[in-house]
């Protein structure tokens, strides 16, 4: 039996998790100016918000591409200025799994604020509580499940992409290839059974991972 490379099974943690935390950062107060907001450009940031959930990997990873290619501003700035690529590095896998995580978050967290009974939030001000303190003591307890769920789909979703991660990082062994693309490399080498194995770890890790978020979720239900 050939020794398994874990460093798929790492990178793809590492990404994942900052992914989801930097969705998390962003994605939560973003959420939460779109459930207090109606008009033609809130729909807007709303529609282009939910563009990687519909936009095929490919063409999301080509505007990404396009982003922070070394002929982008961006790109050439990074270079240039840090001696640093963004592109063909975990930081390009990074950004790419952000992007295609983040709406979930979103989407589950803005339904949660817009479900919250305004009447909880006026009667605070009356008390005389600001907005961040009202958003931190009464907003976010009151939407947790929806956020939780949001973190859950994110992470998740991060954990496991693939061709938007794969167009803007590439494959390159022990530096940016993640589970799903140790896969992919697997099966173009005929390598059947270390694509089973691959495939049995993410989807265990998948299974465990959404099982323990639900109990935790039932518990925090009962408490």
């Amino acid at each position: 039996m050939d020794n398994i490379n874990l460093f798929p099974l790492y990178l793809s943690f590492r990404v994942a998790i900052t992914a989801t935390i930097i969705s998390f950062i962003i994605g939560i107060p973003f959420a939460y100016f779109l459930s207090k907001r109606d008009g033609k450009v809130t729909d807007f940031m709303d529609t282009l918000t939910n563009l990687p959930v519909v936009l095929p990997p490919t063409v999301l990873g080509y505007y990404l591409l396009i982003l922070l290619g070394r002929q982008s501003p961006i790109g050439a700035f990074m270079e240039n200025t840090f001696g640093k690529m963004i592109v063909f590095t975990p930081t390009g896998a990074i950004i790419a799994s952000t992007v295609v995580s983040i709406p979930y978050l979103i989407k589950s967290s803005k339904t949660s604020f817009v479900e919250i009974n305004e009447d909880y939030l006026n009667a605070a001000r009356l008390l005389g509580r600001n907005e961040l303190n009202i958003f931190f003591t009464i907003v976010l307890p009151i939407a947790w499940r929806g956020i939780l769920a949001g973190i859950t789909m994110s992470f998740v979703r991060a954990l496991g992409d693939f061709g938007t991660t794969l167009m803007v990082s590439g494959s390159i062994p022990n530096k940016t290839m993640t589970m799903p693309i140790a896969i992919y490399d697997a099966l173009q080498a005929g390598d059947k059974y270390m694509a089973n194995l691959l495939v049995f770890i993410m989807t265990s890790i998948a299974i465990i991972f959404l099982f323990t978020i639900n109990l935790l979720e039932r518990k925090m239900r009962k408490g």
